[in-house]
């Protein structure tokens, strides 16, 4: 009798904990589409491929989605603030034929002697957001100027990343993290380390991927930092946006 309660009572637990895996499995993340936003910024933000994305939602014109719209969004597990996490558009004007628009945004560099692997603008199919500063690991990550951390997370591909917003509509982003060292909503002064270089997400080998944005635009970092002979390349397909 006693085994038989025993078996039954596994029996039950295996069903509980198999209904357990299939719920957790069919857990479902949608993404609410607000103004401004594309399915590509969508999908830089989560890491899925746009015509993955356009698969799962049975889209027939990726081009077209309408704010307020629900986008299921296979592998996440949160929706996330595309708004915040990737840039509107990019300025592709060539830093030495234009100065940056604010003349006074200076940015220090993020890391101490690391070298400039791959540089900001067009990489094969896709867009290099920043620019991807080769470092070992554990290297600390400082910030480029005083701010706000709002962001400080890990997203697939970019890995452990941390955005600052600064004054005048600026905001650097700094990715492929070993660690986060600071939090949303904290203050930091320039210099800080707020983190340290690793090979989280998407990326072949230690480098910290930093980007500037004015007014969410992203722009070629090397307009507003100081001048460095340590940049070895123009952009390759090192990793997800670095």
């Amino acid at each position: 009798m006693g085994d038989a309660c025993s078996r039954r009572a596994a029996r039950q637990l295996a069903l509980l904990l198999l209904l357990g895996a299939l719920a957790a499995c069919s857990h479902a993340v949608y993404h609410r589409v607000r103004p401004g936003e594309t399915l590509y910024r969508i999908s830089k933000a989560y890491g899925v491929s746009v015509s993955r994305l356009a698969t799962a939602n049975h889209l027939r014109d990726p081009s077209r989605i309408e704010v307020g719209q629900r986008l299921l969004i296979p592998g996440a597990r949160r929706e996330l603030p595309v708004t915040l996490i990737t840039p509107r558009a990019a300025s592709v004007r060539r830093r030495d034929e234009h100065g940056p628009q604010a003349p006074g945004m200076r940015f220090a560099w993020p890391v101490t002697g690391g070298i400039v692997t791959s540089g900001f603008g067009q990489r094969g199919h896709s867009f290099h957001d920043g620019i991807d500063i080769s470092a070992p690991v554990g290297t600390p990550v400082h910030a480029a100027q005083d701010g706000e951390v709002i962001y400080s997370d890990v997203l697939r591909g970019y890995g452990n990343v941390i955005i600052v917003r600064h004054a005048g509509g600026f905001a650097t982003v700094y990715a492929h993290n070993q660690m986060n060292r600071v939090h949303e909503q904290q203050h930091v002064r320039q210099g800080d380390v707020i983190g340290t270089v690793g090979d989280s997400g998407r990326t072949s080998g230690a480098n910290l991927h930093f980007e500037v944005r004015q007014d969410n635009i992203a722009r070629d970092p090397l307009e507003f930092l100081p001048p460095t002979e340590q940049v070895a390349a123009p952009p390759q397909p090192v990793g997800h946006g670095g």
